[in-house]
């Protein structure tokens, strides 16, 4: 259990609390097919790739409980192709190195099918994929936090916005690809590490922003009652 005292380390810079925003961005990159959508898969920017599994947390009109990911859903939807969409549903990008890693993945489970069979599968013209990329938009909300103790009831109150930033996009901006609670963290060297693990054991990608900001906001709040208690 950690100390009570965690007054702030000489080594540690306050918390800036940011908000952010995707601007999305067409690529020029389309699929009719299967085989148009595996090509556009390897060639796109791999901002696209992230957009496709990332943006839609951001998106306020997005309701597919079913597929995980753009890919997935457009698989079943426009293609009629319900096994592909379940293999592509089931990927989780937090679980690769890279998002390069993640396409390959992709690839080769469109490639697969492909393989297995000799008819490629159409959509009608209104109704092709359009691979999107988006840029980020960070905003500085003015707000800072000079303690660990500090977060649980800041994250309880973050924008949405704010726990993309911190909680997901984070991972592509950290050395160890942690959330930026957790890299805060490690300024105050060892007394925090059993929370950091806790943190970086949730997995973001399978939740909704609100699900996720309660997730991290009970993960915080049953570690700092504990050191309390």
């Amino acid at each position: 259990m950690a100390e009570q005292d965690d007054g702030k380390s000489p080594l540690t810079q306050p918390f800036n609390i940011r908000d952010c925003a995707l601007v999305s961005m067409a690529t020029g990159y389309r699929a009719q097919n299967l085989r148009e959508f595996k090509e556009g898969l390897l060639r796109v920017h791999e901002s696209s790739i992230y957009h496709h599994f990332w943006g839609r947390f951001l998106e306020p009109q997005f309701d597919e409980p079913e597929y995980s990911n753009d890919f997935a859903a457009w698989v079943y939807h426009r293609l009629n192709e319900k096994a592909l969409a379940e293999k592509l549903s089931v990927i989780d990008p937090t679980d690769y190195e890279d998002i390069e890693s993640v396409r390959k993945e992709l690839v080769e489970r469109v490639e697969d099918r492909l393989y297995e069979n000799e008819f490629v599968p159409w959509t009608r013209a209104d109704q092709q994929f359009h691979f999107i990329r988006s840029q980020i938009v960070v905003l500085d909300t003015g707000r800072y936090l000079e303690r660990p103790s500090d977060l649980p009831a800041a994250v309880a109150e973050m924008t949405i916005g704010s726990v993309f930033y911190h909680f997901i996009d984070a991972r592509k901006r950290t050395e160890d690809r942690s959330d930026d609670f957790s890299a805060w963290l490690i300024g105050w060297g060892d007394k925090y590490n059993d929370l950091r693990l806790k943190l970086m054991a949730v997995d973001p990608f399978f939740s909704s922003l609100k699900e996720l900001r309660h997730m991290v906001t009970m993960v915080l709040g049953e570690y700092f009652s504990g050191v309390n208690s």
